[in-house]
């Protein structure tokens, strides 16, 4: 069996899980998560757990189960805690700043980026003086913020010799020494 697929997942209060056909809802105070499951993968709600399981040990079912188990997990999660992101942008000029769901970034080109962030997530940014500023990304969804930041990180990615960039917060870049003096 596989050791992620066969873990019951707890069910909060104020969550509602429901099964319909091949598509599982979750429901909670953050929000309202939907996915859809393959045929052959079985999800039960049975006492405040939800219980996934295969129909055989064939390499691709073995694989779906635990695929399904941790995305109904971080749906679960998602609708009751939340998940949170935050990026820091360090590089002298670097700035973030949001107008409803459009992020202003300022990083050296020669114009701005705007970026339109999807209505499922919540933006916010900060900057204090003699500190990098940062953006700070709020979401139910798991996988959309995911998305997103890669996104917003992708415009500007850390570079080894300076660590100028978007990076997220406590990620740890590993840095290059820069041209070797006196190498003969």
């Amino acid at each position: 069996m596989s050791r992620i697929g066969k873990l019951p997942i707890a069910i909060p209060s104020g969550v509602t899980v429901s099964i319909e056909g091949n598509v599982v809802k979750v429901k909670g105070p953050k929000g309202e998560l939907t996915q859809s499951i393959n045929s052959d993968i079985k999800v039960e709600v049975e006492d405040n757990q939800v219980l996934v399981s295969r129909p055989s040990d064939v390499k691709e079912h073995r694989a779906l189960h635990g695929l399904y188990r941790a995305l109904i997990n971080n749906m679960v999660i998602g609708v009751s805690e939340g998940y949170k992101k935050e990026m820091e942008l360090v590089g002298v000029g670097y700035r973030a700043a949001n107008t409803g769901q459009v992020l202003e970034l300022t990083l050296g080109f020669s114009h701005n980026i705007f970026f339109q962030l999807p209505q499922e997530i919540k933006v916010e940014t900060k900057s204090e003086r003699n500190k990098n500023p940062l953006i700070i990304l709020e979401s139910a969804d798991k996988q959309l913020i995911g998305q997103v930041c890669a996104k917003i990180r992708s415009f500007r990615k850390p570079e080894p010799y300076k660590g100028k960039g978007i990076k997220f917060v406590g990620e740890v870049i590993r840095r290059k020494s820069g041209k070797s003096a006196g190498a003969k």
